[in-house]
């Protein structure tokens, strides 16, 4: 049990908050359209999201603070303080609004596959998820939903090992970047479902309930590689189950998805496939409204209390936004897709301020960012600046 302990805590959290309807719905449609091509993405995103999630979980231990509050204290100009408070809160109203209608039409594309579409389901998610979140304990509920996903995790892999892929496919995919008009907003949503810009102020916010000391710091980062590079994995296996059984055929409903899973399960993978959507929206849709909650408190030093009216009304706000773009008639398999591809879009400004706080020596001291560690952040912040302008006309029309 302690070896398990030593692998698995906050970061475990991480990778079950990327991996929910996001990321099966879009590594499935990219693995449908463009096979095994664009499986280096994954690893591209997977390796910054271990970096870049070392960095905020490093910066959490040290400080034993959160992002959200070392942008207040560590930004010393106040106007370049109230820029940055500005710049930050709105990337992550936006992103987690954007994120949770997501959510909340995963778990909708998972219950009306098994229950039928005729019923209000998003309404009944977003209901369902307010309750829980108002009431404040949902550990419990939380726990079983991450149990659901990770089963669905791990037969997607064993699934990937089942249908015999290309394997010359798919290590070409893996090693040789492919980039084109056609696959841009692919590529984007494939980093902006791995890269969750509201995971960084969750990581560094829970970091200290398990970790407390600097000398803590080597644990912490093996358990983060382990953690992330797991989730890393189950996102190439999603992709790969999909380019080996559904490559070239279109993908708009859950029953198209549960093709890949039926060399595994047969008649049986709708059905499976349907309570794991389910199961991965609910639990998204209660920690992307908190994780928006708790980086408000963070930037504008609200109390700590969870029933504080404020920070109620934030995540209130976010799960109605959510609820609201989920009812307004846009397939679900759409949505899931522009969400992510809104994270990809404002991820650079949240990794700027990460950068920023993980140099600072005076806040770090010992601990700041070595040189390699900036280049990938850096990478990260202009491969998806260069993806989102190139891809911007496009995501407009993406509803359309």
């Amino acid at each position: 049990m302690k070896f398990l302990k030593k692998y698995f805590g906050p970061s475990t959290l991480v990778t079950a908050a990327f991996i929910g309807p996001g990321t099966l719905t879009v590594c499935t449609i990219s693995g449908a359209n463009f096979g095994y091509t664009l499986l280096w993405v994954l690893l591209f995103a997977t390796m910054a999201t271990i970096i870049l999630q070392e960095m905020t979980a490093r910066l959490g231990l040290i400080t034993q603070r959160g992002l959200g509050e070392a942008i207040r204290s560590q930004i010393e100009n106040p106007l370049g303080r109230t820029i940055a408070i500005v710049l930050v809160f709105t990337a992550i109203i936006i992103g987690n609004a954007a994120y949770e209608a997501g959510n909340i039409s995963g778990a909708v594309l998972g219950i009306s596959g098994v229950f039928g579409s005729q019923f209000p389901w998003a309404l009944v998610i977003g209901a369902l998820s307010f309750v829980i979140l108002f009431i404040g304990r949902f550990k419990l509920i939380e726990q079983i939903l991450i149990g659901l996903v990770v089963i669905m995790s791990f037969v997607f892999i064993i699934t990937a090992i089942v249908v015999k892929p290309d394997l010359g496919a798919t290590f070409s995919g893996l090693f040789m970047p492919s980039f084109t008009s056609e696959n841009q907003l692919a590529i984007l949503g494939l980093i902006g479902t791995t890269i969750v810009p509201y995971n960084l102020f969750l990581h560094a916010s829970s970091v200290s309930q398990k970790w407390k000391k600097a000398e803590d710091l080597g644990d912490l980062k093996k358990e983060n590689a382990v953690a992330i590079g797991l989730g890393g994995i189950i996102s190439i296996a999603i992709v790969i189950t999909s380019a080996t059984t559904i490559f070239g055929k279109g993908v708009s409903g859950i029953s198209d998805m549960a093709v890949q899973l039926e060399p595994l399960l047969g008649s049986w993978s709708a059905y499976f496939l349907g309570v794991g959507l389910f199961a991965a929206g609910i639990s998204s849709c209660i920690t992307a409204p908190l994780a928006a909650a708790y980086t408000a408190r963070g930037i504008f030093g609200w109390k700590v209390e969870a029933s504080d009216w404020k920070f109620r009304s934030v995540w209130a706000f976010i799960l109605v936004i959510g609820t609201i773009f989920s009812m307004a008639g846009y397939k679900p398999i759409q949505v899931i897709q522009v969400a992510q591809i809104a994270n990809g879009i404002l991820l650079p400004v949240i990794v700027f301020f990460l950068i920023y706080l993980c140099n600072k020596k005076s806040f770090l001291k010992k601990y700041v960012n070595k040189p390699w560690q900036n280049a990938l952040a850096v990478l990260v912040i202009l491969i998806s600046l260069v993806v989102s302008f190139r891809s911007l006309n496009s995501v407009f029309g993406f509803l359309g």
